[in-house]
């Protein structure tokens, strides 16, 4: 896939992107994998969370879908959801507010009564030179939204999840290969992968499960909005299969986490790194 230089602002919006992002639309037909089952997803307007969120109710699931304001993206997420005769609710806010990820359960409980899988997927990031280029309140928010938000979703959840229920968190290549220019978004991936192996050990007595996915380069809304231009037409070349993974290209591996398939599956970081290890 090749991308020309482009850019957006924060958080960036799927159809001002070129190539448009494949979130499996076309492609991902399902088998009834997750019937029945009530589901949250951070950041499900767009990019990973899109094509989870068209996987999961393809495969039977109602979705939650928190988004910060991209509603007309949060729509078509949505329609895709009821496309697939689920039901969809969307739930607007900055998950970088604790009281707002108490909401997002609220809601859920409201509209579902359980949770069976939280996905945290949604995150910010924003590419400086150095760490004296990083402003404090970016480094505050960075954190609150990607590592902070998990924390307090996860809290708010667990007392509503039952046996079998699954946390999926998604960490990145960038927990265990960290570049420069990303130390923030770095740092808040790592502390997910950590945080992750210990919930499940922590929760494992319950039967709950919880699994890390770390993607290396995928083709989502936030590299246009976080990125210089030229890097963003370099985006995903310097990986062994020498291009950016598509967000549909992830959502079989959060499928199967979110799945009874998975049952034995705890503690675990499953890379979609294009071919970049993770050891």
């Amino acid at each position: 896939m090749d991308q020309p230089a482009q850019q957006q602002t924060p958080p960036g919006v799927t159809g001002a992107m070129t190539p448009v992002p494949d979130h499996g639309e076309d492609s991902y037909t399902g088998s009834g994998r997750l019937a029945g089952k009530a589901t949250v997803i951070t950041g499900g307007d767009s990019g990973i969370g899109r094509a989870v969120a068209i996987a999961f109710a393809r495969e039977g699931a109602d979705v939650l879908i928190s988004y910060l304001d991209e509603h007309a993206d949060a729509r078509d997420t949505a329609g895709l959801v009821e496309e697939a005769g689920r039901t969809a609710v969307l739930v607007a806010g900055d998950i970088a507010d604790p009281a707002h990820c108490r909401g997002i359960v609220d809601r859920a409980l409201e509209a579902f009564g359980r949770v069976d899988v939280l996905v945290n997927n949604a995150a910010f990031q924003m590419t400086r030179e150095s760490v004296e280029d990083v402003p404090d309140e970016e480094w505050d928010y960075t954190l609150a939204t990607n590592l902070s938000a998990m924390f307090h979703l996860c809290k708010a959840a667990l007392p509503h999840m039952r046996a079998g229920a699954s946390i999926i968190n998604s960490t990145s290549v960038n927990s265990d290969m960290p570049p420069p220019m990303l130390l923030t978004y770095d740092t808040t991936k790592a502390g997910i992968a950590n945080f992750t192996a210990g919930l499940a050990r922590l929760y494992g007595r319950r039967g709950i499960r919880a699994n890390s996915v770390a993607p290396g380069p995928i083709w989502t809304p936030l590299i246009p909005a976080t990125m210089p231009a030229e890097q963003v037409e370099r985006f995903g070349q310097d990986v062994p299969l020498q291009r950016p993974g598509q967000p549909s290209e992830l959502a079989g591996v959060y499928v199967m986490l979110a799945s009874d398939e998975s049952s034995y599956v705890s503690g675990a970081c499953i890379p979609v790194t294009g071919g970049v290890p993770i050891l």
